[in-house]
């Protein structure tokens, strides 16, 4: 899409970058969101030149937080979720009638907020509150990037695709899902998820003298296990109900997450003395958690897209538990589509503690096996993704 005369001459290179970023609702969709501004701050500080940013989102979603914690001008407008479902009739609820209406306001707020602010491109990384400023980006003539995270694509990204300037996704498999509209004037790029780049230097001796891991046995392979931020109930009672015979074969470092943390640490205070000394259990692992990754031999984690990229983009063994009642079954079809070319283990099935052992344990018996996925995983993965993305905004933007 060419710049139209409501958006004015392309921006000279020597004055400030002026981005609108939006999307949010979920990590997934507000983390590489910022990851992609500090990587365009940097590019841009190199070159002695500026970004300007304003982050749009709702009132109290993560992504007013974010931008909050990280110092990024805010402004929220109106949005709506749309309860999706297999009956077409259900969609006609009351709930998303109302939700519904909500957009419109939204699109006028946003509009509003692009007029004042004047950006060079908006960049948009979906969830719910992407479509009422994407649409008035398209409104207003301003350039759009639009990012889907996810192999499949977004219900807003959906929306969004034939508005979009470019169109980056995640995964060639995604481009057999973007409009052919689209497509067609050649709008779609593979750029990959931006992964946090903290994340790719981790040091396994930092994450021993960080935990206190110093009972940790190293001739023995260290599993990571988490459910998010959160923790995840139902991976946290799978691997509760196998710990005596998983910490025979690893260590274990645990982030179990707050919810359940005091019945874990009551488990763990069950265990033989030589066993719970090879066993770390946490309800959040922070700014360590690149050590913990760079320590980790095998991961057991659920497979939304954010983890999926971390995965690949450092190229771990990982046994995936999807969540199953995610938007559109994607964290289902993330893990399957690692499984199907040989880069991780997915329990698609009724999840079980045998189902976790018989597919944790050939990782934990045959390191040329865990090495062998890891490079499958590795190949699958873009840990360039936050420069390809950045690169793409910056061309929107004619920079």
């Amino acid at each position: 899409m060419s710049r139209d005369a409501r958006s004015g001459p392309p921006p000279r290179a020597d004055q400030p970058l002026r981005l609108i970023v939006t999307g949010g609702g979920t990590g997934g969709h507000t983390y590489p969101a910022l990851t992609v501004v500090r990587t365009l701050q940097a590019r841009l500080a190199a070159e002695g030149q500026e970004l300007t940013v304003i982050w749009v989102g709702t009132h109290g979603g993560l992504e007013a937080r974010v931008a909050v914690e990280q110092r990024i001008p805010f402004a929220a407008v109106a949005t709506g979720k749309i309860r999706r479902s297999a009956n077409p009739l259900k969609l006609v609820s009351p709930s998303n009638i109302k939700d519904m209406g909500r957009v419109p306001l939204g699109v006028a707020q946003a509009r509003r907020i692009i007029a004042g602010f004047g950006p060079d491109v908006v960049l948009a990384t979906g969830g719910y509150v992407a479509i009422p400023v994407g649409l008035a980006a398209k409104m207003c003539g301003r350039p759009l990037v639009v990012h889907e995270q996810t192999v499949r694509l977004g219900l807003a990204n959906r929306i969004l695709a034939r508005a979009a300037t470019t169109m980056a996704v995640s995964a060639p498999s995604t481009l057999d899902l973007i409009p052919e509209s689209v497509t067609a004037r050649g709008a779609v790029v593979v750029t990959g998820n931006p992964v946090r780049p903290e994340l790719l230097t981790g040091q396994p001796s930092r994450a021993l003298e960080a935990l206190g891991l110093h009972a940790f046995d190293l001739s023995l392979p260290t599993v990571y296990v988490t459910g998010g931020a959160q923790g995840s109930q139902q991976i946290n009672t799978l691997v509760q109900a196998v710990l005596p015979w998983l910490l025979a074969h690893a260590n274990v470092i645990h982030q179990a997450g707050t919810a359940t943390l005091d019945e874990a640490r009551r488990r763990a205070a069950t265990l033989p003395p030589e066993l719970a000394a090879r066993y770390h259990v946490t309800a959040f692992v922070g700014a360590e958690l690149p050590d913990v990754l760079a320590l980790a031999d095998v991961l057991i984690s659920r497979s939304g897209a954010g983890t999926i990229a971390e995965v690949t983009a450092l190229g771990k063994a990982a046994v995936f538990i999807p969540l199953a009642n995610s938007a559109g079954g994607e964290q289902a079809h993330n893990a399957r589509h690692l499984a199907a070319a040989g880069a991780a283990v997915a329990l698609l099935d009724e999840a079980t503690p045998d189902a976790l052992r018989e597919a944790v344990a050939p990782l934990l018996a045959d390191p040329a096996l865990r090495a062998q996925i890891a490079d499958r995983a590795r190949t699958q993965g873009r840990p360039d993704a936050a420069e390809r993305l950045a690169d793409v905004v910056l061309s929107a933007a004619g920079r």
